[in-house]
């Protein structure tokens, strides 16, 4: 099996779907270390992405590449995402997309694809592993997607294994003490709260996931945005 434009629109809608369905609970952990509006903000830039690939499939002029897709969805949350999510995320989609024009993308593509969109995050936000960020979710993903590929995980498995370490990672956060952003200027009192980004950010890979399962039982699913 490997992962087509159809599985990148997929993607793209469940985000979507699910960045709706848990704005609140991002609202407050980002209330808690943040501005409050992550969840907002998130939810108004996967909107906008679903309208662009609305307005593209109606004209026909969808990507034809996994990579086409990304870059789509990276350059309408850099236009509608406020703070630092837009520029971190669309950042990520956007280096994904530029890792591989293949039309369809197997495991080591999407191995490329995750470690290309956590490092430039990472530079884009000058972030690390440990500093409370979106980074702590990345990070870990990419690293587990690479072991799972390296041990055979076809591209369902890979993505799997990314999300279960996105998601430790993102629980992971809440203790630390925030290093970077308006967090860090709360010092010891960001300890015991999760980080709004990394949370999202294993949001969206569980999308990705998601949409690989259900397509590798039925290549034509598509899900329609609520």
């Amino acid at each position: 099996m490997s992962l087509d434009a159809a599985w990148a629109l997929d993607w793209a809608r469940r985000a979507a779907l699910l960045a709706a369905e848990n704005r609140a609970q991002l609202t407050e952990l980002d209330r808690a270390i943040g501005d409050a509006d992550h969840g907002d903000n998130l939810e108004r830039g996967m909107k906008a992405v679903v309208a662009k690939l609305d307005a593209a499939q109606r004209a026909g002029g969808v990507p034809a590449s996994p990579g086409g897709v990304l870059k789509l969805v990276a350059t309408t949350l850099m236009a509608t995402v406020g703070g630092a999510g837009g520029p971190l995320l669309g950042t990520a989609f956007l280096k994904a997309a530029r890792s591989s024009d293949a039309s369809a993308w197997g495991t080591q593509e999407l191995v490329r694809a995750l470690e290309e969109a956590t490092s430039g995050l990472e530079a884009r936000g000058h972030a690390t592993s440990g500093d409370k960020t979106m980074a702590d979710a990345w990070r870990p993903a990419a690293m587990a997607a690479k072991e799972a590929a390296e041990i055979g995980e076809d591209e369902i498995g890979v993505l799997a294994a990314a999300v279960q370490a996105a998601a430790k990672g993102a629980q992971d956060t809440e203790p630390l003490q925030a290093r970077l952003g308006r967090a860090s200027f709360l010092g010891e009192r960001s300890c015991g709260h999760r980080d709004p980004g990394a949370q999202s950010s294993a949001l969206i890979l569980q999308a990705a996931a998601d949409a690989a399962r259900d397509h590798s039982s039925d290549p034509f699913l598509v899900v329609e945005q609520a």
